[in-house]
């Protein structure tokens, strides 16, 4: 039985629908690359004040920050289990992203803030896997290199799109990337 990958977005700030209808299709084209299209995925959109709320709340630290991850699981198995019998999606968790954030850092960094936007959600989406960059040098390497792979995943998506020659190339989760990270 395949499922189409379930993406929930909810758009909380201001001027943000477009780019959140970017992320959610971007999102929906990551879990396929990563061959969990058996997922479930929740994405909120939002600004500094209310993911400062949230980083106080969860992670105790008091100042907004680009991107939060919450997963369903506290230990992430390697690869998400398949479909349920009962055709009920397997949940990831959430990604928060600080749109407000997001512009100050494109702008910063001289990119197009869909860019940006797509960047963190990688990370976030990473994150719920079980990477964790904050666990030393050799966890960061892998984390932001696995990011890169899935980043040039999306734009040669993106190319193929434009010219409009369907091309399968799978970028999928497997044990290896995430035993390490626990």
């Amino acid at each position: 039985m395949t499922a189409r990958a379930l993406v929930s977005l909810t758009c909380q700030a201001r001027g943000g629908r477009p780019y959140g209808i970017a992320l959610r299709r971007d999102a929906v084209r990551l879990l396929r690359l990563l061959d969990l299209g058996h997922c479930e995925l929740s994405l909120l959109l939002t600004d500094d004040r209310a993911i400062r709320e949230l980083n106080r709340t969860f992670r105790g630290k008091d100042r907004a920050t680009d991107v939060l991850s919450f997963p369903q699981f506290e230990s992430p198995p390697a690869v998400p289990q398949p479909l349920r019998p009962d055709g009920v999606p397997v949940p990831l968790g959430d990604i928060v992203i600080s749109l407000d954030t997001a512009v100050r850092q494109a702008d910063s960094m001289g990119l197009p803030l869909t860019l940006r936007l797509r960047m963190l959600l990688i990370h976030g989406l990473l994150h719920l896997l079980g990477y964790d960059h904050e666990r030393g040098a050799t966890e960061a390497r892998r984390m932001f290199a696995r990011e890169r792979e899935l980043l040039a995943a999306l734009a040669d998506a993106d190319r193929r799109g434009a010219r409009r020659k369907p091309r399968a190339r799978a970028v999928r989760a497997t044990a290896a990337d995430t035993d390490a990270h626990r």
